[in-house]
């Protein structure tokens, strides 16, 4: 018999009925750490501190009969700016992310293997609401919205990874995730709808979609959701 003890958020992949308790486990064996862990619902992504009878262990101890474990969740602390990969289901999540400034890959049709795969290559944060993807052994970055609005997700991340003082609003076109440069009026022409020039003179453009942005309603209606995170983060500071 071993028992494990999850803290915090890690009881959000628990049934209700067990959340905050201490589960009494009966492995066959002598599982690792991540294996066991994982079979009663965390990905280890989201764990942080593991402790075996009080000891920190590696994901990878194999458990003893009669040990007692607790898990803590991860601090979500990464070095430099992050960088974001999500999945097939977060795309409106990843058009915030790169209106935010954040370097963010997203595609239609990333398979799982390849997500584990560029996530451990490129140190990326994978960000996916599917379990399964996060426990693939190759991932040691990632997490799972709760929400399932994308604005909520959005909250969610921008906590998590405290993203609000590395904001770099409307630097990264949203369509493609290429860092935009500004552009004159005349640059524009022809890609832009007729009397756009004549009511805006900055304008930004992407130099691989060629698509071009000015400060429009749209970006006002952005503006407002970065400075709801903005406000959240000093609330919390």
């Amino acid at each position: 018999m071993v028992s494990v003890r999850f803290q915090g958020r890690l009881n959000d992949f628990l049934p209700p009925e067990k959340r905050g308790t201490e589960l009494e486990v009966t492995p066959l064996g002598s599982p690792a750490v991540k294996d066991l862990l994982e079979s009663l619902g965390p990905p280890h992504p989201e764990m942080g501190e593991v402790r075996v009878d009080g000891v920190p262990v590696e994901l990878g101890h194999r458990l003893a009969p009669g040990s007692r474990v607790e898990v803590f969740p991860s601090q979500g602390a990464v070095e430099g700016v992050p960088r974001f990969l999500l999945d097939v289901g977060l795309g409106r999540l990843s058009g915030f992310l790169r209106m935010l400034g954040f370097d963010t890959l997203w595609r239609n049709d990333y398979q799982d293997d390849e997500l584990a795969r560029v996530s451990s290559s490129e140190g990326r944060i994978l960000l996916t609401r599917d379990i399964g993807v996060l426990k693939r052994g190759e991932v040691r970055l990632g997490y799972f919205p709760r929400a399932t609005d994308p604005a909520e997700q959005l909250v969610e991340v921008v906590r998590r990874y405290g993203l609000g003082a590395r904001m770099s609003p409307f630097s990264r076109c949203i369509a493609c995730n290429a860092p935009l440069s500004p552009a004159a009026p005349h640059e524009v022409v022809g890609r832009i709808p007729e009397g756009i020039a004549e009511r805006h003179s900055r304008f930004q453009q992407c130099p691989d979609c060629r698509r071009v942005f000015w400060a429009g309603t749209h970006q006002e209606r952005m503006q407002a959701l970065v400075d709801r995170l903005r406000t959240l983060e000093a609330q919390e500071g």
